[in-house]
């Protein structure tokens, strides 16, 4: 779908620092201000209420889908339920990637779900080689796997320098979720 055939890009967003999400968001937001089709989808999250998830309900050619639970995931022993759902999560995306639906197809925290061991290298790197040439792929996730890193054509650091969490101010609507 992307116009001119041109090269599609794999992208990162990576880091300790709030933002990856958003960047991503953001970038969803030109593409579909641009008539592309988006297709976000969410590993680790499971929260209808999040506000990028109400937002996109408003804006054609942008659809979330989350694979997760309204919890958090125990790095140590991932419970069965959150294993299957990024199992799901991981075969949707491969669709997602090969087919002619979209032009921007963002994994969000797919390099958490690595991380944490909810979904293996060979996936994720079998997901990238199954990608469309001309699709625009967005990774986003703290400590992405530095294979994924060799492969990306644009990886940003989202570097934490200061955090309102740290002066006890939690999790808000509108900026956190």
């Amino acid at each position: 779908m992307s116009e001119g055939g041109g090269q599609g890009l794999l992208m990162v967003y990576s880091g300790s620092g709030k933002g990856k999400t958003t960047a991503a968001l953001g970038l969803a937001l030109r593409a579909v201000g641009h008539g592309k089709t988006v297709l976000m989808i969410q590993f680790m999250k499971g929260d209808e209420t999040y506000g990028e998830v109400t937002a996109a309900k408003h804006l054609p050619g942008f659809a979330i889908v989350q694979k997760g639970l309204p919890i958090f995931v125990d790095r140590d022993e991932p419970d069965p339920a959150s294993l299957k759902l990024a199992a799901e999560a991981i075969g949707l995306a491969r669709e997602a990637v090969s087919s002619d639906n979209y032009d921007l197809v963002i994994l969000d925290e797919l390099n958490v779900a690595l991380d944490f061991g909810l979904v293996t290298l060979e996936q994720v790197m079998e997901l990238l080689d199954a990608r469309r040439p001309d699709l625009d792929l967005v990774l986003t996730g703290r400590r992405a796997h530095t294979e994924v890193v060799k492969r990306a054509d644009m990886v940003s650091e989202v570097l934490e320098i200061k955090h309102h969490y740290h002066k006890g101010i939690g999790a808000r609507k509108g900026i956190e979720y």
